[in-house]
């Protein structure tokens, strides 16, 4: 490490409020933008001496800056495994997953020793090893398709494929790319290539050649300052934010004795203003990291035809707007950690289902698991996941049997009323987030039911009644009220991703005469919690998931032959225990 490195920044985290590893994290974050300036100027004929450029500048940040010999030794360890597993188990089915099972165990021991040293704040390996999971999984299982035929492969597996293992000096750039060394944003090794080669900037049939963005001199990566230092500002406005709150909203308040002195509407807007203090650490650093990205050129993704403006969201991670107004709980999980679900979505919940077959509760079982363990283990988080899962289960039942009552039963248009029920959305999905989120940050057992208990469960209270009115008879009564709403209109409703030949057939039977109209919900960003596919590893079903579980069960003791009365034992004990 440079001497005396850490006094400016100690110094200047005592003024501001905010550690000095943190603090010294940040400026990394800042110096890593005329640093992805230099190496966006680095001729593009010689790509290797952009991944030597690259990896001096990451040893420089883990040992200059953080001194951390072990997290280099860590990088090593995961990133050497990970490329012997792809090479000498290439032609096994069972690579990717010893691959991901190396990864997972590893970061795990590194999980296990950050939280037996017990100090949150301070800056270690463990963050860019998550995000070295996330890519040298995938890793293995680009390789893996490489090896398969193009009938086997969806469109996104023969994108992402692999079919020659990359040079030693390609793949330690890929493993070492100091934009998102620490914080991410992850990708999959045939963007960094393009990156590298600069196919990524090739313009497609589509696009006018007129409509080619501009570059300087001979590079072929357009420019990139403008939305760059877009993304900078904005980041360093989230860090000012998180510097200014954090002195009055961190997490230990919710569990200090000077809390209670406070009513219950006051602990739950302190309680929301810890997760929203939280929130803007989080939104700075991804958007910091995401704007050296950009800068570089990573972060290039295509040309709009039209009007030939060039996207830079190709490695977008948040989406700030999308969680602090989001109305139920799939978009506020959907527009946070965007990378993550992309990962756990194609390298987890995928891939675990076997080919034909649609993803089912196994799936959503693994996908659940993966991104519990990849996150730590810190009970806090466990309570958190349990919570959510349940509280995604909620909403689809309010979303299917409520927000109808608010539409339109013809076009399915908002009625006027609706912006009624869209205010009251956001604010219930805010209060009931903030709730779910304390345990995530307050890390313990204890103090995360203490924090709970102080505003009294709320969430957990009106999770239970929801989850008993949905069981009660009061649910058929009000599929019975939108059916009678529906029926007066003239109206059926139908729930189809649209296109379908069965959708054409209504759509003949509707054309003759007597027959309702259908209206039908196509699946949108309006109507997503109706998808099952976990977020975050969140179920968005428990119920269904839970029956299918059970179905699945007896599915295999019937092909087992088993008896249906001794199937009715085995299945009442299996229930019994999950309750």
């Amino acid at each position: 490490m440079i001497p005396y490195i850490n006094v400016p920044f100690d110094w200047v985290g005592s003024k501001i409020g905010i550690g000095g590893d943190e603090l010294k994290l940040v400026f990394s974050f800042l110096l890593s933008y005329p640093l992805a300036g230099i190496l966006k100027r680095v001729p593009d004929a010689k790509p290797e001496q952009k991944n030597l450029f690259i990896l001096s500048i990451s040893i420089f940040y883990l040992v200059g800056l953080f001194d951390l010999w072990d997290g280099v030794r860590t990088v090593l360890i995961s990133s050497i495994g990970a490329y012997a597993i792809a090479k000498y188990l290439r032609g096994s089915p069972y690579m990717p997953w010893i691959g991901f099972v190396f990864l997972m165990g590893h970061m795990s021991i590194n999980h296990i020793a950050r939280q037996a040293l017990n100090d949150p704040s301070s800056v270690d390996i463990t963050g860019a090893q998550m995000v070295m999971v996330m890519k040298l999984s995938a890793f293995c299982w680009n390789v893996a398709d490489g090896t398969l035929p193009d009938e086997e492969l969806s469109d996104f597996q023969k994108d992402r494929r692999l079919k020659e293992l990359p040079s030693l000096l390609d793949y330690a750039g890929y493993v070492f790319f100091f934009p998102s060394l620490f914080a991410g944003p992850a990708f999959d090794f045939v963007e960094y290539r393009r990156w590298l080669d600069t196919t990524m900037f090739d313009l497609p049939p589509t696009v006018d050649p007129t409509k080619k963005p501009p570059t300087r001199r001979k590079r072929r990566i357009p420019r990139s300052g403008t939305p760059a230092m877009f993304k900078m500002v904005t980041g360093l406005i989230y860090i000012l934010l998180f510097a200014k709150l954090s002195g009055s909203f961190y997490p230990n308040v919710l569990i200090e004795p000077e809390f209670l002195q406070y009513g219950f509407l006051r602990r739950v807007f302190i309680l929301h203003m810890v997760g929203l203090t939280a929130r803007f650490k989080y939104y700075g650093v991804w958007t910091l990291t995401e704007g050296a990205c950009i800068l570089s050129g990573l972060g290039f993704n295509g040309v709009d035809p039209a009007t030939g403006k060039v996207k830079w969201d190709r490695l977008v991670n948040i989406n700030p707007m999308g969680v602090e107004l989001a109305q139920n709980t799939r978009a506020y999980l959907g527009n946070w950690n965007i990378n993550t679900s992309n990962w756990l979505r194609n390298y987890v919940y995928l891939r675990v289902t076997p080919r034909g077959k649609k993803p089912g509760f196994r799936a959503s079982l693994a996908t659940f698991t993966t991104s519990a363990f990849w996150h730590g283990f810190y009970p806090g988080y466990y309570l958190s996941f349990v919570l959510a899962s349940f509280i995604q289960t909620i909403a689809k039942n309010f979303r299917r049997n409520l927000r109808p009552f608010f539409l339109d039963p013809k076009t399915q248009t908002p009625l006027p009323n609706k912006k009624y029920y869209d205010i009251f959305s956001m604010v219930i999905t805010q209060l009931t987030f903030s709730f779910v989120a304390a345990p995530f940050l307050i890390l313990s057992f204890s103090g995360s039911l203490l924090a709970w208990s102080r505003v009294y469960f709320y969430a957990v209270i009106g999770t239970a009644a929801s989850m008993a009115f949905f069981a009660s008879p009061a649910k058929k009564k009000l599929r019975k009220m939108l059916e009678a709403r529906l029926a007066k209109a003239g109206a059926v409703v139908t729930v189809s991703g649209g296109g379908g030949a069965a959708d054409k057939d209504k759509d003949k039977d509707n054309k003759k005469g007597g027959a309702p109209k259908v209206v039908e919900i196509r699946r949108s960003g309006s109507t997503d919690s109706l998808q099952t596919m976990p977020v975050l590893g969140v179920s968005q079903d428990l119920e269904a998931e839970l029956d299918e579980a059970i179905g699945e069960i007896r599915s295999e003791m019937e092909a087992r032959g088993l008896g249906k009365e001794k199937i009715k034992v085995v299945l009442e004990g299996k229930v019994k225990k999950v309750v």
